[in-house]
């Protein structure tokens, strides 16, 4: 298994893979409460965008992407309407004195793993790299889980994330989650 940043079309197009098989709409309701599920559906071309501002943290196996980290920087926000909806929605939260958005933050767009590789420790190695490679940019990174996705809000409380609101939109509930790096 690798983790690295993500550098060509080829790997753009395997994380657009990995997300349409792991969408709410294409896992089972089953499936959902064990495994979890993506919400945001980005087309190539956003993902492309994402990539080029912000690398995505990927994970190889045999040549492969299994996994992946989105980063989201702000400035790009308003071109989803799902991010734009959370974008606009947590900038207005008090976090650490401020309102979140008086911070320069990085948003995770995304965090997916294979199903065939789950329960290896994949999601915290894919969040270490994350967060070495742009802790320094960045003062933490937050994003948003749906709050009937208690596996995702498990294994981001793991890594380190806090809930620090609850917000509704885009006809979901949503628990809003910061991984501060200034105090780990």
């Amino acid at each position: 298994m690798t983790i690295c940043l993500a550098t060509t079309d080829r790997e753009i197009q395997e994380i657009r893979d990995l997300q349409e098989i792991n969408l709410k709409d294409n896992v089972s309701s089953e499936n959902r409460l064990s495994d979890g599920f993506l919400t945001a559906k980005y087309e190539l071309d956003f993902l492309k965008a994402m990539n080029d501002l912000t690398p995505a943290i990927i994970a190889k196996q045999n040549g492969v992407v299994v996994g992946y980290a989105l980063a989201t920087d702000q400035s790009l926000l308003t071109q989803h309407p799902l991010l734009n909806d959370l974008g606009t929605q947590i900038n207005k939260i008090p976090f650490g004195g401020k309102l979140i958005g008086d911070f320069d933050y990085l948003v995770v767009g995304q965090l997916c793993v294979a199903k065939e590789v789950r329960g290896q420790g994949l999601a915290q190695k894919l969040y270490a790299h994350f967060k070495t490679t742009y802790q320094e940019r960045y003062s933490f990174t937050a994003t948003d889980v749906d709050r009937s996705n208690l596996a995702s809000l498990n294994t981001h409380l793991k890594v380190g994330f806090k809930v620090v609101s609850t917000l509704q939109y885009g006809n979901s509930d949503w628990h809003v989650v910061i991984w501060d790096w200034r105090t780990h």
